[in-house]
Parts: structure tokens; C-alpha cells; sequence
């Protein structure tokens, strides 16, 4: 076992504040210029280590731990790295993620689940741990698009036919297992995204980091898992453009709103850079001042501060600031501090959220956020396990709701809103990897939000971590077990190649049938070690460089000014001699790369994996590159040349092209 550690970076940094003054005069604090006069106790960092198992078989289990209040460290996520034991990415294939605080629930969590409009923990699983279970299958991600589709048909064809009992007892625990489940999903992802591996060779390539991400992201679709590899990098990309933008909104949002209420913004920063989180604090001393004033709740979603006479009573946290003369916040003991003051915490509210700042924790009134995010699950399920109606059964419940939506989306009332599970989620990461807030902030944050949890099947922090250190220490247990983890590699392994060898109709059939079995049955395909490891590995290779390519094409009409032009001419020469089998989308972006570039070595490439790639779309490519009046005529002669080997090969090609190859190019009478 190898540990290597990661670097780290500021988990959390206090960057702002808000403030209108009474004499009227606005306090707003430069985000930039207040990072480095911000208290020693809310600037440490966190920090995160790898830890990679080699399994037996060719195979890595990658983890990913993280440094706990307490010191101690958590295992967080691993991911199953099929390698054929080497040492190269090309034939590497990701196949499971585990969330370690993704835990299997006791039996009264799970009759909990099941119990219609009952929206509240019940306690921890008492379940002895074991073999955790994954999070996502990397490897076969259309797997969940196809277990949305059987449950969508059993549940249209079979079970809204039964009465109210069954048909929402079955809901009920079919959505709160699968919310139960994403929570770990989104877990995984903020765990991915806070860690930074460059100088690590053994860790994930950027390529896989994004795959991962993306993958996670994706299971939120319903579509998700039947997007292409190729695409994955552009799904990240978009995931990251749009929730950075609604974070940056937000806070905006936020802030504005914190400023002209009189109230302080407090973000957190987490270590790359992001700001998931803010808290709103109020000072003491402006309660008095400001006894009586007006409060425009909107965006905020609390009650009036400054008619509360229970802050001015106020026995629970606080915490002491000081500025400086120009405003600047630092430690109360600065000798640059010329006032200082006593803030109280309001609440705490999540940017990561599509419509407005969410409310997660209320200082004053536990129960707040929980009305909150009850509001939309309690009208879906009145709607459709009572009434029985929905969006597209019934035009005046649909016309209805999406009044509804409209008003409270637009005027950012804080009910009937998507679901705070991104946020909570992450912000259930923050507290138990924080090392920045003051423990009796960060606990009473923890205890406040515990009951926000309408999910029956959640654990606490607390819990959480101990089931952590359970699941990692079954996992490994697991993985040295001859039966265990590299007896699973090897089935995945015979189950690729049985999809390799069958076509998509057989696939789907073998799939549903897996499905409906609930995974007992699995189709294998017989082969000798040797020769599916021979097999495997072409097949990945011709994968991965079939991927790089279309990412080529689809980035730049020009090749060799965006990328390496040695990469590119050695995934076409790989194509060029192992290339058969070759999809189409493959033909069509090497035929783009022939036509984009200036380097003829890049071009007599394409134009031999064009000819190699047996399928029609290959052949009618070479076809129009032969028919281009733009084409020199030397790359014309070549063209014509494997067009002709071509015909004479009787590789595939549609009837119109080979007429035309026929009457465009003579060919000998010897190989008629």
C-alpha cells in the first residue's frame, strides 16, 4: 500500500462583509485586499492524500482521504482502476466509484423510507457494515438510463393500478433510495473537485478527473448515461460554466440583499477557489440602534432581525470582530482594530443552487429550511399518490403548476423550489473536513442541519464518519479476497468482451434481463485469459485514440495549431493498423483532420485510416476526397489507389458508392 499525499489549499477563507452603517454610509469590505487580515483560527487548510491498493488480476483502487476536525482522516471516495497491470493510460479503464459514507440502512430506516409523507431521520443505520456498494458503475453508466426506463414502465403498466397503499408506499421508497443514493453521488463530485493532483503521475489524469465528474453530474439526466466518452469533456465543461455562473449570481444576489438589510456576508471559500456557502451575520450593537427597522425578507427567507427581542437576549454563539480605520476585518487583538464588535450568526445559505440563495441552517428557527424543502415534495406527493394527477394527465393541474412555478420561481419565494440535495450535500462534506470554523460554530451548524433532513435512509455527521472507516476497512478486506474484488474484475472484464462481440439489439436484451433479475444474471462470453486480455487491450487502445481523435476534430479546423501534431499523427497510425472495426463518427472526424491540415504526414495518415476502417461512411469519405476539386492530385491518386484495393477487398460500402468508385476509377479487368 502507497501513500502519496496531495497538495492542499485554503479550505475555507472569511473574504467579506456587508454592512449599511447608521449613519447611513455604506460598509462593504474588498473581498481581495480582506483575505489576508482574516483570523488565523478561519485560514488553515485542508489537506487530502491518495492512497493507491494494487489489486490483484491488473487493477488499482484508488482513495481519496481527507483530514477531519478531529485530525483524524476519512476515507471519502475510491475509484477502480483496471490497468492490465501497466503502467500505460491508453488501455486503462475506470470501472466503480465508492462514496464510503454511502451506507447500507437497517431495517427501520428502510420501513421509514417506505411510509408515505413522513419527512424526517429516524436514527442511524445500525446495519453491521460490509462491502460497501458503489455509487456508479464508470464502466456501464447507461445501466441507470436503463433501470429509469423498467421502473418507468413497471410503474405505468402495473403499479398505478393498485390502490393508494402500494402505489405510494413503492414510490415513496423508490425516491427516497434513489435521493438517498445522488447525495453520495454529489458528495463524490465536491470530494473530485477539491483535490489537486499535478504532481502526482499515479493519480487521475486530467482526462479521467473531468470523466469522473462529468459521469457523476450526468446521473442527475435522465438521459445521462447514453452520452458518448467523447462528449464527456464537453459535458464538464458546460456542468462548470453553469454552476459557476449560479454561484457568482447568488453571491451577488446575496450580497446586495445582506448590504441593504443591514446584515454581514460572510462567504466560505473552499480550496479551489469556489464559494459554495455564506453565512449572514448581525452586530449587537446595531440592535438597539436599528431597534424597529424595516426588513425585506425576499432572497433572505428569515425573520425580522431587528424586531427580535430574542437576540438582544441572544445566549447562543457569537463571535467577536475587529476593523480596522478603513474598515478592513481582522482579529479582535490586532493592535490595527478601532472598533470591535459582537456578531451573532443569522444564517447559512447555499450559491450552489439554480434559483436563488437557499436556506439551509436558520439560527433562530430549526424548522424553517425544513418547511422550506418540504414544500415541493409535499405538493408532488399530494398530487400524485392522493389526487392521482400529474403535469401530463391533466391540463388544469398542469396549467396550474406552471402558474405556480412561475410565481414563486421568479419572485424568489423560498417555497416549492428543486431540492437543496446539491448544497446539503456538499455542505455535509464542508463540516466534516472543516477545519476553519470555530468547533462550537461548525457543531451547532451540524446539529441545526440534521433536522433539514427529510430523507429517512440519511445518517448523521458523526455516524458517517464511523461508517467510513467500516466500509474502506470491508472494502480492502474485499479486495485481497481471491473471490472478492478480482474475481469482479474478471467478470466485468468477460462482460466487455461479450459486448464487443454482440450486437446492440442483443446487448439491450441482455441488459433488461440483467435488470429484471435485479443483477443475478450476467451474460459471459468464453475465452482463454490470454486471448480476452489480447482482445481487451486492442480494443481499449483503438477506444482511446478513436476518442482523441473526434476531440481533435470537433475543437479546431486547424490541428497542429491546438494540439501536439505528433499525438495526433500516433492515434491515426494506431487507427491506420488496428482500425477495422472503427465506428463511423471515427471515419468522419479523421476525414475532417485530412481536410483541416497543412502536414502531409497527418494527411497520408488519414487518408490510410480512411481506407482501413471497414464501413461504409469510411469508403463514401474517401469517395468525396476523391471527388473534391480542391484535392491536389496526388492526394486524388491516392484516394484512388485504396479505393480500388478497396473494391477488390469487397470491404463494406454502400451500392451508389461503389457504382460511383466504378465509374470514376477504371478498374483492371483482372480484378473484376
Amino acid at each position: 500500500m502507497q501513500i502519496v499525499p496531495l497538495g492542499a489549499g485554503p479550505a475555507f477563507e472569511q473574504i467579506g462583509l456587508a454592512q449599511e452603517s447608521r449613519d447611513g454610509l455604506s460598509v462593504a469590505v474588498a473581498q481581495q485586499e480582506a483575505q489576508n487580515s482574516l483570523p488565523e483560527a478561519r485560514r488553515a487548510s485542508g489537506r487530502f492524500r491518495l492512497e493507491v491498493v494494487p489489486i490483484a488480476g491488473g487493477a488499482e483502487l484508488v482513495t481519496i482521504f481527507g483530514d477531519a476536525a478531529d485530525a483524524t482522516q476519512i476515507p471519502l471516495v475510491s475509484v477502480l482502476r483496471d490497468t492490465f497491470g501497466d503502467a500505460d493510460r491508453e488501455n486503462d479503464r475506470l470501472r466503480y466509484v465508492w462514496a464510503h459514507t454511502y451506507a447500507r440502512p437497517d431495517a427501520l430506516q428502510w420501513a421509514a423510507a417506505a411510509t408515505p409523507f413522513l419527512y424526517a431521520r429516524v436514527g442511524d443505520s445500525s446495519f453491521k457494515q460490509s462491502v460497501p456498494r458503489p455509487i456508479l458503475d464508470l464502466a456501464d453508466a447507461e445501466r441507470d438510463t436503463w433501470e429509469r426506463g423498467v421502473w418507468l414502465a413497471f410503474r405505468v403498466l402495473f403499479l398505478d393500478s393498485y390502490g393508494f397503499s402500494a402505489r405510494a408506499t413503492a414510490r415513496t421508497l423508490k425516491r427516497n433510495a434513489d435521493d438517498y443514493k445522488q447525495a453520495h453521488r454529489l458528495r463524490a463530485l465536491a470530494v473530485l473537485s477539491l483535490y489537486s493532483v499535478q504532481d502526482d503521475e499515479r493519480a487521475f489524469s486530467p482526462v479521467e478527473l473531468h470523466d469522473i465528474q462529468a459521469r457523476l453530474s450526468l446521473t442527475q439526466r435522465m438521459l445521462g448515461g447514453i452520452i458518448d466518452d467523447v462528449n464527456l469533456e464537453r459535458a464538464y465543461q458546460k456542468q462548470n460554466t453553469f454552476w459557476r455562473d449560479i454561484r457568482g449570481h447568488n453571491w451577488e444576489l446575496l450580497r446586495q440583499r445582506a448590504e441593504a438589510e443591514g446584515l454581514y456576508f460572510d462567504p466560505l471559500k473552499m480550496p479551489d477557489g469556489s464559494e459554495t456557502h455564506a453565512l449572514l451575520w448581525i452586530a449587537r450593537e446595531d440592535l438597539a440602534a436599528e431597534r424597529g427597522r424595516k426588513f425585506n425578507a425576499r432572497f433572505l427567507n428569515i425573520a425580522n432581525p431587528w424586531r427580535d427581542r430574542r437576540l438582544e437576549r441572544w445566549r447562543g454563539y457569537s463571535e467577536v470582530w475587529g476593523f480596522t480605520a478603513d474598515n478592513q476585518r481582522t482579529t479582535p487583538d490586532d493592535q490595527r482594530a478601532v472598533r470591535r464588535r459582537e456578531m451573532i450568526p443569522l444564517a447559512l445559505y447555499g450559491l450552489d443552487h439554480p434559483k436563488i440563495p437557499v436556506l439551509l441552517v436558520d439560527f433562530r428557527d430549526r424548522l424553517n429550511p425544513k418547511r422550506r424543502e418540504m414544500s415541493r415534495r409535499l405538493l408532488d406527493d399530494v398530487a400524485r399518490n392522493l389526487l392521482q394527477v400529474s403535469r401530463f394527465g391533466d391540463l388544469y393541474y398542469f396549467l396550474g403548476r406552471t402558474v405556480f412555478d412561475l410565481v414563486t420561481g421568479r419572485r424568489g419565494i423560498d417555497i416549492n423550489q428543486p431540492s437543496r440535495l446539491r448544497a446539503y450535500s456538499q455542505l455535509k462534506l464542508l463540516l466534516t473536513c472543516d477545519q476553519q470554523l470555530a468547533p462550537p460554530l461548525r457543531a451547532e451548524i451540524k446539529e441545526r442541519l440534521g433536522s433539514v433532513a427529510l430523507n429517512p435512509l440519511e445518517n448523521s455527521a458523526g455516524a458517517e464518519a464511523r461508517i467510513a472507516q467500516q466500509q474502506y476497512a470491508a472494502l480492502l478486506a474485499y479486495a485481497r479476497r481471491p473471490d472478492g474484488l478480482p474475481a469482479l474484475l474478471e467478470k466485468d472484464r468477460r462482460a466487455e468482451l461479450a459486448d464487443l462481440q454482440h450486437g446492440r439489439w442483443q446487448r439491450a436484451f441482455f441488459r433488461v434481463a440483467n435488470i429484471v433479475s435485479f443483477g443475478l444474471y450476467h451474460h459471459t462470453d468464453g475465452a482463454a485469459a490470454g486471448e480476452l486480455q489480447a482482445t481487451l487491450d486492442r480494443a481499449r487502445r483503438l477506444a482511446y485514440h478513436r476518442r482523441f481523435l473526434r476531440e481533435v476534430a470537433a475543437s479546431t479546423p486547424r490541428a497542429e495549431i491546438v494540439w501536439r501534431v505528433e499525438d495526433v499523427r500516433r492515434s491515426l497510425r494506431y487507427v491506420a493498423e488496428h482500425g477495422t472495426d472503427a465506428d463511423a463518427e471515427t471515419a468522419r472526424a479523421i476525414a475532417r483532420i485530412f481536410a483541416g491540415t497543412s502536414d502531409e504526414a497527418t494527411r497520408e495518415l488519414s487518408l490510410r485510416c480512411l481506407y482501413r476502417i471497414n464501413n461504409a461512411t469510411a469508403k463514401s469519405e474517401l469517395l468525396k476526397i476523391y471527388r473534391d476539386d480542391q484535392t491536389e492530385a496526388r492526394w486524388r491518386a491516392l484516394t484512388a489507389q485504396y479505393l480500388i484495393t478497396a473494391v477488390r477487398e469487397r470491404q463494406s460500402m454502400t451500392p451508389s458508392d461503389a457504382r460511383a468508385i466504378m465509374s470514376l476509377v477504371v478498374v483492371p479487368a483482372a480484378s473484376q
